[in-house]
């Protein structure tokens, strides 16, 4: 017993998982569509808990006649609750659904332990996760407007402070209060910050619009292996692990496909079920490399019991980039979306995954079947939106006849004494500076 409580004392947070769910569907709280199965989505919730580093002691699904405005969960369900985190000595609370400040308020009280929803998770979970100067500003974005929710009354600190009397002033501010206007204007900061960096990015579009390549940006559910895929193509270092979020900065690389033409592969932030609306918008800046994309490759996990729900999901998140207030997907972006089915190897190999959607591609990052295939499959779509020319290179020209293979796909060549005819396939952008240059 000494043992352990020494090792409850001195280890890792103790901490529970408590998904509400509503028994008329056994669905998630929060699921759209009710396509995800509760116990699937528990395990999810687990998985998110377990990657910030805390002992999970206690995992449970508790099923909902109603909402409560109080506390969501029933009365006798948060009683039950309380006595399993007594025996287990639990410290936190992950509630995998959307609490309001009272109903969290509520359960702290009741429960007499730190109490956070599905998105105080996923902020805590990018908060660590967030390597570069950019990631960490969105982050803190979220997470102040997340925060900003939250000021309830629930300490003696924050009680109304002496002000003045008269024509001295009225009232004086109140802790809250106070708090509440300092974290507006970290926001305000923030928000001007993360407006120079996409002014930045922005500029490097730009430069890489001088230089083109055709631009190919990866995104899918968290952990359905991008990272992994990433690397494969491209022999890079990217960090890659078997946990949710394990990269959210973007990477970008440039790989060459079988016809000879250079591309530009960019890893993004992977999506989940409920993203938080505040870290859509703050990730807008990173997100805006999807934007940008020529293909955009939906990496999914094919072996995964819930995939068709976190296609869904994915999909989910592009629709919104597309229709919220700062809108930055161009309609039609649908055209642009290459599934690829990740994972084959969990399932015997590509020859045993089910393409429901024609044009899916399945690979596995990790043995690298069916890589080949991808690559062509990009080269394709690719090579959908190119224009076929003739062209006539002067011999003397070898910068102009360099530019030509390095930006286009030449399909004929005929070399005579001054000039070099050739039939090239290239962009309707490459066709318009090349014909600028001559």
């Amino acid at each position: 017993m000494a043992a352990e409580a020494e090792v409850r004392d001195g280890g890792p947070t103790r901490a529970a998982v408590v998904l509400p769910y509503e028994r008329s569907n056994r669905v998630a709280i929060g699921d759209a569509g009710g396509q995800r199965a509760a116990e699937a989505r528990l395990a999810e919730a687990v998985g998110l808990a377990a990657s910030i580093g805390v002992t999970i002691v206690h995992e449970a699904v508790h099923p909902l006649r109603e909402r409560r405005p109080a506390t969501l969960l029933g009365e006798g369900q948060v009683e039950i609750i309380g006595r399993a985190l007594k025996d287990q000595d639990a410290g936190l609370v992950v509630v995998d659904a959307s609490l309001t400040p009272v109903q969290q308020r509520n359960l702290e009280k009741a429960w007499g332990c730190k109490v956070i929803d599905r998105t105080g998770l996923i902020l805590e979970i990018f908060g660590e996760r967030a390597r570069t100067k950019e990631g960490a500003l969105q982050v803190e974005l979220a997470h102040l407007e997340y925060q900003r929710t939250r000021l309830v009354r629930s300490w003696t600190h924050l009680e109304r402070q002496r002000g003045g009397f008269g024509f001295l002033g009225g009232p004086g501010e109140s802790q809250i209060e106070i708090d509440r206007r300092l974290i507006g204007d970290r926001i305000v900061k923030l928000k001007r910050e993360l407006e120079q960096v996409r002014r930045t990015r922005g500029l490097h579009r730009k430069a890489r619009e001088r230089v083109p390549f055709p631009v190919v940006a990866l995104v899918g559910y968290t952990n359905a292996g991008k990272s992994t895929l990433f690397n494969a193509l491209t022999g890079a270092g990217v960090y890659a692990q078997d946990q949710l979020f394990a990269t959210l900065d973007p990477t970008m690389r440039a790989i060459r496909l079988p016809s000879g033409r250079t591309v530009i592969l960019s890893d993004t932030v992977g999506f989940i079920s409920d993203l938080p609306t505040q870290l859509v918008e703050a990730f807008r800046a990173t997100l805006e490399e999807v934007a940008a994309a020529d293909i955009i490759l939906h990496v999914r996990d094919i072996a995964h019991p819930d995939s068709a729900a976190q296609r869904a999901d994915v999909l989910g998140v592009m629709q919104e980039m597309a229709d919220g207030p700062h809108a930055s997907l161009e309609e039609g972006w649908e055209g642009r979306v290459l599934e690829v089915l990740n994972k084959a190897d969990l399932l015997g190999g590509i020859e045993a995954v089910q393409r429901r959607v024609p044009d899916a591609v399945p690979v596995s990052a990790l043995t690298g079947e069916g890589l080949e295939d991808l690559r062509r499959a990009i080269d394709a779509r690719i090579s959908a939106g190119m224009e076929t020319i003739e062209v006539k290179v002067p011999t003397s020209d070898g910068a102009g006849l360099a530019w030509l293979y390095q930006h286009g796909e030449v399909l004929a060549r005929t070399d005579g004494e001054e000039q070099i005819r050739l039939t090239v396939r290239l962009s309707p952008a490459d066709r318009a500076r090349f014909a600028d240059r001559t």
